[in-house]
């Protein structure tokens, strides 16, 4: 006669099994809408906090990745900066690209996943997250200034040579962040990361071709703005492809073993919760 397993072995395996259900379904909106506020919130003032130890090291590394790209033969962000300069139209329609798709295009497609296809919202949501939070690594060890900043190479900011509408426009949103958070580029990072969603899981065609399109787009605006360089909107393409790596893995791929661990975690943490109820309830008994 078979032994049944004990009682602890299968509420561990109940738990492995419920964590499953639950990465492959959407948790619930006001915890999402909260977590948004508070990343976006804690992301916004690091970048700012990071910018306290002065702007020299910034254009020092500029000037590393200048270097590195001339050796490379990587060095086309002037050619692209004074092209877009020569259609002014063009290039208010960069500037304000750059200022706005960037946060409006990646919550839109935030939102749509989390409508649309919420089996893979968690490891998706998860995997921007973690290479945003990276990035704010690399912006703390490796200030950059962008190549709008360095004049005497012949860049220039299209926002203020056509006094146009853009992310910088006003003194007040230049200081209000990091100017000098370069590398990695998000813009690019972010763009890779809403276009591989679009293709992978969007069932229109044209949304698949939007998808292609999107950051293939992005990057020459952020390059032709004088806002990247070559190698930075690279590293931070590479980031995202690497967060999204890690996550899949975590969420799709996690071992048996280590659900069920985190299944018994779970499970005495309820315990132990459940435990301080009664003893309040008790004592709050007349």
């Amino acid at each position: 006669m078979a032994q049944s397993a004990p009682p602890a072995a299968r509420r561990s395996e109940a738990g492995a099994t419920g964590m499953r259900r639950r990465i492959i379904t959407a948790p619930p909106v006001w915890r999402e809408l909260l977590l948004v506020v508070l990343f976006y919130t804690g992301y916004t003032l690091t970048r700012i906090v990071l910018v306290q130890d002065g702007t020299g090291p910034a254009f020092a590394h500029a000037d590393e990745i200048l270097r590195a790209e001339r050796f490379l033969g990587l060095d086309f962000e002037l050619h692209l900066n004074q092209t877009l300069l020569t259609v002014p139209w063009l290039a208010r329609t960069a500037n304000v690209f750059y200022a706005t798709m960037h946060f409006i295009v990646t919550l839109a497609i935030v939102v749509w996943l989390y409508r649309y296809r919420p089996q893979h919202y968690r490891w998706l949501r998860t995997s921007i997250m973690i290479a945003t939070g990276v990035a704010l690594i690399g912006f703390w060890l490796y200030p950059l200034a962008p190549p709008r900043f360095l004049h005497s190479e012949g860049f220039v900011d299209p926002v203020t040579a056509l006094h146009s509408l853009g992310l910088y426009a006003s003194d007040a949103s230049g200081s209000l962040t990091n100017q000098y958070a370069a590398m990695p580029s998000m813009h690019a990072g972010w763009s890779l990361w809403c276009g591989l969603v679009l293709v992978r899981l969007a069932s229109q065609n044209w949304a698949k071709l939007l998808g292609a399109l999107y950051p293939a787009t992005t990057v020459i605006v952020i390059l032709s703005t004088a806002n990247h360089y070559v190698l930075d909107a690279v590293a931070g393409m590479a980031l995202i492809g690497g967060a999204l790596w890690v996550s899949w893995i975590l969420y799709t791929r996690c071992p048996a073993p280590l659900l069920l661990a985190r299944a018994r975690v779970t499970h005495r943490l309820h315990q132990r919760a459940g435990r301080r109820t009664d003893r309040s309830g008790a004592h709050s008994a007349p």
